[in-house]
């Protein structure tokens, strides 16, 4: 049995699903941010904080990007 899906079992084809996971991905990462962020303010950390906020800033730009382009070819297999 393969462990890869093409879509016959899910209904979701490998692109698509990939898109999905990256989105879901940099939403988590973006979660996550927030609590590195949390934790290195109450260091006092400021540079860290900082350094945590455009990461989390990238991650957000990144699940956007990405629920566009998921938008945009399911538009087109409608």
């Amino acid at each position: 049995m393969s462990t890869t899906e093409t879509g016959q079992v899910t209904g979701t084809q490998d692109k698509d699903y990939n898109i999905i996971w990256f989105v879901e991905a940099c939403l988590s990462n973006a979660l996550r941010l927030e609590t590195y962020v949390a934790d290195a303010e109450r260091a006092g950390d400021r540079e860290l904080a900082e350094f945590f906020r455009r990461a989390q800033g990238e991650s957000r730009k990144g699940a956007e990007q990405g629920k566009q382009l998921l938008a945009s070819r399911l538009a087109k297999t409608s």
